[in-house]
């Protein structure tokens, strides 16, 4: 399995037997991204919540490709009233699909999107704890700390997780440390981050913060083999 990370949250996995999966593909308008909208393969979009730098390039992408779209109920039904084919979860459930399991864990955080000029919100933010080729792979999308992290990493032990450290909107880099010591995952991967002046974060400093995970800071588009 191959994993990138391509700038703010957004995360591909390419599985051993070729499934690409996308999670939230904000990529129009975020300058760290190396992807291209237009032209970026996707069997599945996985979107942690509803917000527009998360949500991104959905539509298109999912209409382009034929992706299917897997979110909290409400925004997946948001979704599907556009035409997209989606499969709707909640914090807690979990679903096998053909590239593996997924299981959709809280976060603390907001979940509207912007319609007609006006913000509506489509369900809680969540997290995804996935289960493929044999690995462990959590994405915490945005949140804050919170100590059923433990609970999270007490199950199958985890890969790598995928960790906000932007701050102000999420956790910053103390407390994703934190969450990393709670997760005891192997490896951690900082996300959200230096998108936007309120967010600048220095992800190698956040590094040299974790005592029981190996923290990994590549660039925008650097595969890592799980």
């Amino acid at each position: 399995m191959k994993i990138a990370w391509h700038g703010h949250s957004v995360v591909t996995i390419e599985t051993d037997n070729g499934k690409r999966i996308l999670i939230d593909p904000f990529i129009t308008g975020n300058n760290l991204c190396d992807l291209d909208a237009e032209t970026v393969p996707a069997d599945v979009i996985l979107l942690t919540h509803a917000h527009e730098d998360h949500v991104g390039d959905t539509e298109a992408i999912a209409k382009r490709t034929g992706a299917l779209v897997v979110a909290n109920v409400e925004l997946a039904g948001y979704l599907e009233k556009k035409g997209l084919t989606t499969h709707g979860m909640q914090m807690g459930g979990q679903h096998e699909f053909d590239f593996g399991k997924v299981k959709m864990t809280p976060a603390i955080h907001g979940s509207a999107l912007e319609i007609n000029g006006l913000p509506f919100t489509l369900g809680l933010a969540a997290g995804f704890l996935l289960t493929i080729d044999g690995k462990v792979i959590y994405h915490a999308g945005d949140t804050a700390l919170f100590s059923d992290m433990k609970l999270i990493g007490a199950g199958a032990p985890i890969d790598m997780a995928f960790l906000p450290i932007g701050d102000n909107f999420t956790m910053g880099p103390e407390d994703a440390a934190t969450a990393a010591e709670y997760l005891q995952a192997a490896c951690v991967v900082p996300i959200h981050y230096n998108t936007f002046p309120i967010i600048e974060q220095d992800p190698e400093k956040f590094c040299e913060k974790l005592t029981v995970s190996k923290g990994i800071v590549p660039e925008p588009g650097q595969s890592i083999q799980v």
